[in-house]
């Protein structure tokens, strides 16, 4: 939709112009579809992961990047010979076809999923979550326009984190009932239900027709095209020292997490429980900061007010993890952590795409996404190996943490300066 369009539109319930409602009302009800979907996957994923043991976490990591400088050039030559409107819900239905894979397979392996079917499970999740939730947004930021963003997209964001209540609840409930092969079939369903609402002639009216970069710009979306545009672009830099920061504090809680739980609970079953129950409390936390807490400072303060608002919350949980170094400190930190990830961080970051060129939407976004996200997550793994021989505890790794919230924090103030020399607010 244009701007001029947009400032003439009735308005309907909760302020939301009435001929936006049925995309806006596709685009939540795809991405609830797509997080639940997820968030049945998730805790049996993180179960293998500390049943593999923390130590493995960095060679799976290392696996998940190789597994990306792969797909990532495959990415791009399909973003330049299928449409835009079109690519999307293909990759979703090849994902469908993926998860009835998994589905058959883990099903005939029964309770004794491990070794390599659980190291490969473990990348394919990890991979899936990152293109689906990846491409999932660049179709937001071509559908919505800037002020559009900023109204809506903490309403999308919110459905997704009522997907990520639903997905954990189904897990913990049917379980015991059908298996990890049940869940999965579960998962594809619900991922068909996303492809279809991405498919709707209402969300694809609404798009905007804008024409396609110039020849000048790079093309391709392959990873050096994304990476020169990130390299020559000093804003999506920025975007990219966020997304790397933020990787490294991820790392480090979910490796320490993985380490402890381990140790705590040392049957599958309970530690899925575990993370199915964080899950609950993330989620539920991100749901209602995106819903209530999210469009209010975006409009009022700005986008990049709710970058920094983020980091400072998440600098105040390190410094308590730092001083009380335990399983429960560290168990909050994980839902703070990812509640102002989810909550504010992520969805301010989609927003900073709707002032860029549109192969910034697909090329440098899905790099910074996917290749880039693993690459920090294969270095931090190596790092806090090396690190952790040192002898640094969990009260060490708080401090450590505190030390690059700091970075991230001034990091996030460049970004926002930037966002609004782009117009932005």
């Amino acid at each position: 939709m244009s701007n001029s369009a947009a400032t003439s539109l009735r308005r309907g319930p909760f302020g939301v112009a009435s001929e936006e409602m049925a995309p806006l009302a596709a685009s939540c009800v795809s991405f609830t579809l797509l997080l639940a979907c997820y968030y049945i996957l998730r805790p049996v994923r993180d179960a293998l992961a500390a049943t593999l043991g923390a130590d493995s976490i960095k060679y799976l990591s290392t696996a998940v990047f190789f597994t990306m400088l792969l797909i990532v050039p495959v990415f791009g030559a399909l973003l330049v010979r299928i449409p835009r409107p079109r690519l999307v819900p293909a990759l979703y239905a090849f994902f469908i076809v993926n998860l009835a894979v998994f589905a058959i397979a883990l099903g005939r392996q029964g309770s004794g999923v491990g070794g390599w079917w659980a190291r490969a499970f473990y990348v394919w999740v990890t991979v899936f979550n990152l293109f689906a939730v990846s491409v999932f947004w660049s179709r937001m930021a071509e559908v919505w326009t800037e002020p559009q963003g900023r109204r809506y997209f903490g309403v999308v964001s919110a459905g997704g984190s009522l997907g990520g209540l639903i997905g954990p609840l189904l897990a913990r409930t049917l379980a015991s009932n059908v298996a990890v092969g049940g869940l999965v079939w579960i998962s594809a369903a619900l991922l068909t239900g996303a492809l279809i609402g991405l498919s709707l002639p209402a969300l694809a009216a609404s798009a905007n027709t804008a024409p396609a970069p110039p020849a000048a710009e790079p093309g391709g979306g392959a990873i050096l095209d994304g990476l020169w545009l990130i390299g020559r672009t000093p804003f999506l830099a920025g975007i990219a020292a966020l997304v790397s920061l933020g990787s490294f504090l991820g790392m480090i809680v979910y490796i320490e997490m993985a380490r402890l739980v381990g140790t705590a609970y040392p049957d599958a079953v309970q530690r899925t429980a575990f993370f199915a129950y964080r899950d609950l409390w993330v989620n539920g936390g991100a749901f209602l900061i995106q819903l209530f807490l999210l469009g209010q400072v975006t409009r009022r303060l700005g986008v990049g007010s709710a970058l920094i608002a983020a980091a400072l919350v998440v600098l105040a949980a390190f410094l308590t993890l730092g001083w009380d170094p335990t399983l429960a400190t560290l168990t909050g930190v994980s839902v703070v952590l990812r509640c102002a990830e989810f909550g504010l961080a992520k969805p301010a970051r989609d927003m900073l795409y709707t002032v860029v060129p549109t192969a910034a939407k697909y090329q440098s976004k899905n790099v910074i996404d996917t290749a880039l996200y693993r690459a920090s997550d294969m270095a931090s793994g190596w790092i806090q190996a090396l690190v952790g021989r040192l002898g640094v505890g969990l009260g060490g790794w708080g401090w450590i943490a505190a030390g690059v919230t700091v970075v991230l924090t001034a990091v996030a103030a460049a970004v926002g300066r930037g966002y609004r020399r782009r117009g932005g607010k």
